[in-house]
């Protein structure tokens, strides 16, 4: 009983010593891919019909001419003078081709007016090629939009919610071609970072070399690294690429606090810090306000009422508390100082330009 009670609890202690340090990793895949394996984008240009009187507009010329064009190749010769599209909105077609997309799967597609169609809501693409920048078509989409917004209303008032315009086909699109690629059939596989960093691919080839014993791995640069397939995973090549890409590794990012202006966000990356610098902030409010008395002539009197307009001016400017930030403070202490002068979003931002612009912050500042 007791070697019963005794092993969960071994476990429990197990995990707490392993799941602290792994917390902040990501796996190798998540930072790294083979070099060569990524996405190919395509694009098309198509016609989407059905719609409810919310296409474009006679003035759109190129939506007449490929509506006359597709009639034409279905046998049908039609008047392009006659011809009214207010049901038809011309459109280009976007999508990704994944890696080792192979013929007869599906994919994703994005569907965007080019006129002056009001919404798409309700309508269907027709058969649209999609070519990749080669000028081959790799994949052809085809079928119901699903916009997931509304347009709708009169002369004198309308009502929209999200974008009308723009709507998506979920695996709408059949891949026709695949794109050619082999892993490499040698003993080497090559990896590329999706942001270099010398400190980053450092640590992916110690952890490597680690975990096989072996020092098979080898940076060639801050962006990118070589890893030497073992005599025992010849033969098991997609098996060992699996277990090599579930390596935890902690990346690391250079310090930056990035602003938005115009939405008062602020996003501060943990390795933020500061030189010894005192900051003291207020704020000057200039309250104007506006107000008018009637004066009136006495009973049987003469004269005239008249409005004299009666005008107050206030200043007010909140008291300026001076915080001194010791150098080399972290993010936490950074937020508690800023917070005990009651700044505000848009006060912080402009607290950190004048740190930065003072030489006191050593981070990158990002301004949206």
């Amino acid at each position: 009983m007791h070697n019963l009670l005794s092993k969960p609890i071994l476990i429990l202690l197990l995990l707490q010593l392993v799941l602290p340090a792994t917390s902040m990793s990501a796996r190798i895949k998540d930072i790294a891919q083979i070099e060569g394996v990524r996405n190919n984008q395509l694009v098309g240009y198509g016609l989407v019909v059905g719609l409810n009187g919310s296409g474009d507009s006679a003035s759109t010329e190129f939506t007449i001419q490929s509506l006359v064009n597709m009639m034409q190749k279905l046998g049908i010769t039609v008047d392009q003078d006659k011809v009214k599209v207010n049901n038809i909105a011309a459109v280009i077609v976007t999508a990704d081709l994944p890696p080792f997309a192979k013929a007869g799967s599906t994919i994703d597609v994005l569907v965007s007016s080019i006129g002056d169609a009001k919404s798409l809501a309700g309508g269907s693409l027709l058969m649209t090629p999609l070519k990749g920048p080669d000028g081959h078509i790799y994949a052809v989409a085809q079928g119901p939009l699903a916009v997931g917004a509304l347009a709708f209303g009169g002369k004198a008032a309308s009502v929209q919610k999200n974008h009308p315009t723009v709507g998506r086909l979920p695996g709408g699109a059949l891949v026709e071609r695949e794109v050619p690629f082999k892993l490499n059939p040698g003993s080497e596989l090559s990896y590329r970072l999706a942001r270099a960093d010398f400190t980053t691919v450092s640590r992916i080839v110690s952890v490597i070399n680690n975990f096989y014993s072996s020092n098979i791995a080898k940076a060639a640069d801050s962006g990118s690294f070589k890893v030497r397939i073992p005599d025992e995973h010849r033969g098991n090549t997609i098996g060992f690429i699996a277990s090599l890409e579930g390596l935890p590794v902690k990346p690391d990012t250079t310090a930056k606090i990035v602003v938005n202006e115009k939405t008062g966000t602020i996003v501060m990356g943990n390795d933020v810090r500061l030189a010894t610098v005192a900051i003291s902030h207020g704020n000057l409010n200039l309250v104007i306000s506006e107000s008018a008395e009637v004066s009136q002539p006495n009973p049987l009197g003469e004269g005239e009422t008249v409005v004299v307009p009666q005008t107050e001016i206030t200043a007010i400017e909140d008291q300026g508390n001076l915080v001194v930030l010791q150098m080399g403070v972290s993010i936490g202490d950074v937020a508690n100082a800023l917070n005990a002068i009651g700044a505000t979003p848009r006060d912080l931002i402009a607290i950190f330009q004048a740190i930065k612009a003072a030489g006191g912050l050593h981070a990158d500042l990002v301004v949206l």
